[in-house]
């Protein structure tokens, strides 16, 4: 294993303040309500609210709107349309392709129109929906088939080759093909969409927002405004969840708040229900796939091909780079030497999809997994066979179809950890004997490996600042550019700091990521928050540190044998013992500088989005899990009994954050591929727009044998304190689950028939595979 390089950095023995558990920095805030989101602000005196008027048409010209209705409701203060937009009428993060408000085409049910500010958030709401709109009806695109059919797409499609895929399919002794359809889904934040605009001085504009991307808040604002970006400052302490909900999609909520204060000088508070933000905002891609693959009779896959179509949207937002990272993570841990992988990104008039836990590596690799799991039961070979035959090695058959050798590969061992501790071959033989005896009640067994790729697929973007300020009195105030979302990067970045110094957590603090603190701050996504701004912090805390060490040296002398020190809240130097907040005041007494800025780069990345090839990831991250299932073939209910996760998060800098990250990730994973079904109506109408409707999985769908334990695995790279990312990459551990379901269907037909399962594997779902698989068996 490689060991964490600690440049000037020497440690107290047995003191150290990062890779031990440590509660969330906010922990009792949250347990006691004090917790302060955007909404628990205290209001400004004359702050008014607003509401969004949303289309009812997907696809529709605009042939009159009367307003007189919604002017003369109760406590309507003003309405503003596109028109009163003085600057620009867009929040695209990427491609402006995306108004805040319709000019005059609407282009899917829940489309804003207008805004209507009144005195209570409730009298707002009602008045939006008095506007009397005459609509003259277009034809609609509702799913990726009709898109893909009628090539309709937001941008060009984009393919990765390498080899000569027709040659080697051809030669192929054995092939598969097929069709898969893979759901969207809501990210389902806890916390909803808001935004609470206030007018400063100067044409200034202070935003206080839920928002993963503060600076991108920032940019779309002043845009908006028609001023310079320095006019306006964003700030979020928190969000009671993102997913990558609130990457792009805040936008718009924060560019109409911020225009209809501009226009009345007045706070204006804009949060949308729960109805609202579900038709407004885009979910995660579904992806419908079509596929043929030749193998030998080994399940050595030989050559494969997919055509990967992603319901986009009405526009781009981010689905050009998530039908990139879909097609760098279509090889999961499989070596594949002559591909073709197509992506299209289908233009459809239902909600812009964007960002969600993963971005689009799921939707990769999940297609690959189908197809291995269709080569074993052709084969009549356990799936876990197959899938070692064709993982990835570590001197040879080690180069991704992008161009990137993988230096760090463990699947291998850690598959077969996992393999060893859940007691796998014995479980599989024991569901088999189960099955044999069981006409109704099927039990399926699955382990499924990942590999997913840590850094933003635009290279620029891995970048973080962050601010540290060390005060008279010893304490410590940190800020830097990440944002927290309830997934502990305020913590990390805590720990990183106070073991950079030497001191206590409890003498740190961080303050709410800020655009007037640390500027041109990239999303925190991409599994990259705590890599980047953790890095950015420990550039800043060393700078102070190294300070503090000249001017140690320089009151107290140098022994050469024994370098300074900084632990358990004091300074070693030459025999004394100084504590730090003393050593801190006769710093600042000798005009030491005490606070500092950092900065990091992610080094040696690259990629050409036209060949699609380079080395766009700075390392991996590893896990594999194993799920038991149990379903009852006559009404398609499912339970999961058991289910073991082996992650590798690097050297943990917070296990019980990390562990906590894998647990949810994993039963987040599971609702995407089990229960949450999106559904539109033939009108384009997003039916599934509420609680009641759309179901996440609840404390009664988790099992009671829940197993995660952390793999022990030195980061290759130099990433903080050789750490690994831990947000996104879980999320494809519950494909465990999704294939012991349909492992249980096929055991409906003796395992000869491939169950044509789709996710959600709905109930419903479950028993159309069900039917199948008797009448082919």
């Amino acid at each position: 294993m490689n060991q964490p390089t600690a440049p000037n950095r020497v440690r107290e023995a047995g003191w150290q303040a990062v890779g031990i558990p440590r509660k969330h920095e906010s922990a009792e805030l949250h347990v006691l309500g004090q917790a302060t989101y955007t909404d628990d602000i205290p209001e400004l005196q004359g702050t008014v609210h607003a509401a969004l008027c949303l289309s009812s048409k997907a696809h529709a010209n605009i042939k009159s709107i009367d307003l007189a209705p919604v002017r003369t409701s109760g406590g309507v203060v003003a309405v503003y349309t596109a028109a009163d937009i003085v600057g620009t009428n867009d929040c695209g993060p990427i491609i402006h392709d995306d108004p805040i408000l319709s000019a005059g085409e609407v282009l899917y049910v829940g489309q804003p129109i207008f805004i209507v500010v009144a005195d209570t958030h409730d009298n707002a709401r009602r008045a939006a929906r008095r506007a009397v709109i005459d609509y003259e009806e277009l034809p609609a695109i509702l799913t990726p088939q009709e898109a893909k059919a009628a090539q309709s797409y937001v941008l060009p499609p984009m393919a990765l080759k390498r080899g000569d895929f027709q040659t080697a399919f051809d030669l192929a002794p054995r092939v598969v093909k097929g069709k898969l359809f893979v759901g969207g889904q809501e990210q389902f934040y806890l916390e909803g969409q808001i935004a609470y605009a206030i007018p400063k001085e100067d044409h200034g504009m202070l935003v206080q927002c839920s928002t993963q991307h503060p600076s991108e808040m920032q940019h779309v604002v002043a845009h908006a405004l028609g001023v310079h970006s320095h006019k306006v400052q964003v700030e979020c302490r928190r969000m009671g969840g993102g997913f990558g909900g609130k990457e792009s999609q805040s936008a718009l909520w924060a560019a109409a708040a911020g225009i209809a204060a501009a226009k009345l000088k007045r706070p204006v508070k804009l949060r949308a229900d729960r109805d609202d933000d579900m038709l407004v905002t885009g979910k995660r891609h579904c992806f419908y796939y079509e596929y043929e693959v030749g193998y030998d009779d080994t399940g050595k896959i030989l050559a494969a091909k997919v055509d990967m179509t992603l319901r986009a949207g009405y526009s781009a937002d981010l689905s050009g780079p998530v039908a990139t990272r879909a097609v760098c993570h279509f090889d999961n841990t499989y070596y594949l030497s002559d591909v073709e992988i197509l992506a299209g990104c289908g233009k459809t008039n239902t909600q812009s999809n964007t960002a969600f836990r993963g971005f689009g590596g799921p939707q990769g690799a999940i297609a690959i997994e189908y197809i291995i799991d269709d080569i074993a039961r052709n084969l009549g070979r356990d799936a876990l066979d197959i899938r070692r035959v064709n993982f990835y090695g570590r001197a040879e058959r080690n180069i991704t179809p992008y161009g990137q050798e993988i230096v760090d590969n463990v699947i291998e061992a850690l598959t077969a950890d996992l393999e060893r501790s859940s007691a796998y071959r014995a479980r599989r033989a024991a569901i088999d004997a189960f099955n044999q005896t069981s006409p109704v009640l099927k039990k399926g067994l699955a382990l499924t490996p990942l590999k997913f790729g840590i850094a933003f697929n635009v290279t620029h973007l891995n970048q973080a600042g962050a601010l540290v300020h060390v005060y008279v009195d010893g304490s410590v105030l940190v800020n830097h550019g990440g944002t927290e979302m309830g997934q502990g990067i305020n913590t990390k970045v805590m720990q990183v700091v106070a073991h950079e110094l030497g001191v206590s957590m409890e003498n740190l603090r961080v303050t709410a990521t800020d655009t007037s603190k640390v500027s041109n701050t990239s999303a925190t996504a991409a599994s990259t928050g705590a890599d980047l701004n953790g890095k950015a912090a420990q550039d800043a805390a060393r700078q102070i540190r190294e300070r503090l060490t000249a001017h140690a040296i320089k009151l107290y002398g140098a022994d050469d044998g024994q370098p300074v020190r900084f632990a358990d809240n004091a300074v070693h130097v030459n025999g004394h013992v100084v504590p730090f907040p003393e050593l801190v005041q006769k710093a600042y007494l000798a005009r030491v500088q005490l606070w500092s800025d950092g900065f990091y780069a992610t080094p040696g990345l690259h990629w050409d989005p036209k060949t699609m090839n380079g080395h766009p990831f700075s390392y991996y991250a590893y896990g594999a899990a194993v799920s038991e299932v149990v379903v009852d073939t006559l009404t398609g209910e499912w339970k999961l009994l058991r289910a073991d996760a082996l992650y590798d998060a690097g050297r943990s800098l917070n296990p019980a954050i990390d562990i906590g990250q894998v647990e949810g990730a994993f039963i987040q994973g599971m609702g995407w591929l089990t229960t949450e079904q999106l559904w539109w109506n033939g009108a384009g109408k997003l039916m599934t727009h509420a609680p009641s409707t759309y179901k996440i999985p609840g404390i009664s769908d988790c099992p009671e044998d829940l197993r995660v334990t952390l793999y022990q695995n030195d980061n290759v790279e130099d990433s903080i304190h050789r750490s690994k990312a831990v947000g996104e990459p879980p999320l494809l551990l519950p494909f465990s689950v999704f294939f012991a379901i349909r492992d249980a269907i096929s055991s409906v037909g003796g395992h000869r028939v491939n169950p044509p399962l789709n996710a959600p594997a709905t109930s419903e779902e479950i028993l159309r595979a069900v039917s199948i698989v008797e009448l082919g068996a």
